[in-house]
C-alpha cells in the first residue's frame, strides 16, 4: 500500500513539476518578468542567478524523464547523467543565490540546506550505481527528487500566502525548510532500502 501511495505521488510531482520547470526555464531566460525580490537577486547576482533559474528548471524537467525510463537504461542513463549535471550546477548556485537573497535569514539558511542536501544525494546516488547497487541508488535518486520538489511547493505557498494575505515572511520561511524537508522524510522512510534483523539474517543463512 505504501508503495502505491509513493507512486501516486510521483505521478502527482511530475505533474507539477514540468510547469514549474518550463517557467523556471523561461524566467532564467529573461522570457518572463521576474517578481521584484527575485529581480533583486538578479542584479546583485548577473549570470549567476539566470544560470542557477535554468539550471534547476532543466533539472525539474528530467529528474521525472529519468524515474519514468528508470526500466529502459538506453534512454535512462544519458537522462539521468544529464539530470545529475544540471542538479549539481542548480545546487552549486543555490548558495550565492541564498547568500544575496533579500528574505529573511531562516529562509536563506533553508536554501543553503536545501542546496546541501541535494548536492550531497546526488553524489551518493551516482557513487551507489558505480558500486552496482541498484536499491540505494534509486532510494537516493527518489529522495533527490522530493528534495528537487521544494521549489514547487516554495511557488505554491508563496501563491496562497499573496491569494489570502497571510504573514508573507514567516510563511515563507516555513515553506523554505517544510517544502523538501517532509517529502524527503516520507521518501526515505518508504523506499529506504532496509538491511534484515540480525536474527532474521541468521535465519536466511541456515
Amino acid at each position: 500500500m505504501s508503495r502505491f501511495l509513493l507512486g501516486a505521488a510521483i505521478c502527482g510531482l511530475i505533474t507539477l513539476a514540468i510547469p514549474t520547470g518550463i517557467v523556471a526555464l523561461v524566467q532564467g531566460a529573461g522570457l518572463m518578468p521576474l517578481p521584484f525580490n527575485l529581480q533583486i537577486v538578479v542584479e546583485r547576482l548577473p549570470g549567476i542567478f539566470q544560470f542557477h533559474m535554468l539550471a534547476s528548471g532543466a533539472a525539474l524537467l528530467l529528474i521525472p524523464l529519468a524515474i519514468a525510463t528508470r526500466r529502459n537504461r538506453a534512454w535512462h542513463r544519458p537522462i539521468g547523467r544529464l539530470a545529475a549535471v544540471f542538479v549539481i550546477a542548480g545546487a552549486l548556485t543555490a548558495f550565492p543565490v541564498a547568500y544575496e537573497s533579500t528574505s529573511g535569514v531562516v529562509a536563506r539558511f533553508g536554501f543553503a540546506a536545501q542546496g546541501t542536501v541535494w548536492l550531497g544525494l546526488v553524489l551518493a546516488g551516482v557513487r551507489a550505481i558505480r558500486r552496482k547497487d541498484r536499491a540505494r541508488h534509486a532510494a537516493l535518486m527518489l529522495a533527490m527528487a522530493a528534495v528537487a520538489s521544494g521549489a514547487i511547493w516554495v511557488r505554491l505557498t508563496t501563491a496562497v500566502a499573496t491569494s489570502y494575505d497571510l504573514p508573507f515572511a514567516p510563511v515563507y520561511a516555513c515553506a523554505t525548510w517544510l517544502g523538501w524537508l517532509l517529502p524527503l522524510t516520507i521518501v526515505l522512510a518508504v523506499v529506504w532500502p532496509r538491511r534484515p534483523r540480525p536474527a532474521r539474517a541468521a535465519a536466511l543463512a541456515t
